[in-house]
């Protein structure tokens, strides 16, 4: 479903208009860190299915550009920003947890080990050229017992979320160590974004 976020942000003083090819309002408040509001909000429908074959790094960036395309075969003249976040374990992709039994499935496999967020972002700027960044933030959780684990079910947090939790959350108290990119891990490593805005003419 495509949202507008007024018209006062569409055109103004010749800036580039950007779509944001994401229904995250946790990327919309990312980018809203650093001074950039999407003129319009038009997610992608992509089949996010991890291919056989397919590895991770491989899987993330594949849907970060797919998504970029589709949304900005609608918006001619437009840049357009898309990304996509995994949480992987080995060589495993997790899925997002859309039920507890999910979530539940996750939180094991992460307690009490190293884990990989990777965090894709395609910008396609209006004249249809598209650039890539990749983030990579490993992320060590402390062991969770069982209580702690239906604490975590019980706050709901879970709930869509890549892995089956939201770092920015209650969830950040169980983990122990990052090392990367904090903004990453939530869905939009905001270094990588801002260097793909300022190359596609997108100013704060």
């Amino acid at each position: 479903m495509r949202r507008g976020l007024g018209p006062a942000l569409r055109g103004r003083a010749g800036r580039v208009r950007l779509i944001l090819a994401s229904a995250s309002p946790r990327r919309l408040e990312l980018l809203a860190r650093i001074g950039v509001v999407p003129a319009a909000v038009d997610p992608a429908d992509a089949d996010e299915a991890v291919r056989p074959g397919e590895r991770p790094r491989a899987h993330v960036e594949r849907l970060a550009a797919q998504k970029a395309a589709i949304v900005a075969s609608r918006h001619p003249g437009c840049a357009v920003l898309a990304a996509d976040t995994i949480v992987v374990t080995g060589h495993a992709v997790l899925p997002k947890a859309e039920d507890e039994g999910t979530a539940r499935a996750c939180l094991v496999r992460l307690s009490g080990r190293r884990h990989r967020v990777l965090t894709a972002v395609t910008v396609i700027d209006a004249a249809g050229v598209a650039r890539h960044r990749l983030s990579t933030t490993r992320v060590v959780v402390a062991r969770l017992g069982a209580a702690e684990i239906a604490a975590y079910l019980a706050s709901g947090e879970w709930r869509g979320k890549a892995g089956g939790y939201a770092i920015q959350g209650r969830f950040e108290a169980h983990v122990r160590r990052i090392d990367g990119s904090f903004s990453g891990v939530m869905g939009l490593p905001l270094f990588e974004t801002a260097a793909l805005l300022r190359t596609a003419g997108v100013r704060a």
